[in-house]
């Protein structure tokens, strides 16, 4: 379950840092009852990160069976002459 904390509660250093690193997911910071900012582990982060990136590598596949690719040579061509490069 995604969890909020205060603003005011991020005095406590060591406490917010325990949380962290018990916490699965981010950790969302209030401020005068709206959200403001984000925190979570190192170790969290590093697994979105990585998420992230296997995420886009599965588009990519899904984007070469479907058949959506092109040439790499011919679209450099392309951009070189469209830019004058």
């Amino acid at each position: 379950m995604p969890q909020c904390i205060p603003i005011r509660d991020l005095k406590n250093t060591a406490e917010i840092s325990q949380l962290c690193q018990r916490s699965r997911e981010p950790i969302t910071i209030t401020k005068n009852g709206y959200d403001d900012m984000v925190i979570m582990s190192a170790k969290v982060y590093d697994k979105m990160r990585l998420y992230s990136v296997y995420e886009r590598l599965m588009e990519a596949e899904d984007d070469i069976a479907q058949g959506r690719i092109a040439d790499a040579h011919a679209s450099l061509q392309g951009l070189r002459a469209k830019y004058g490069l």
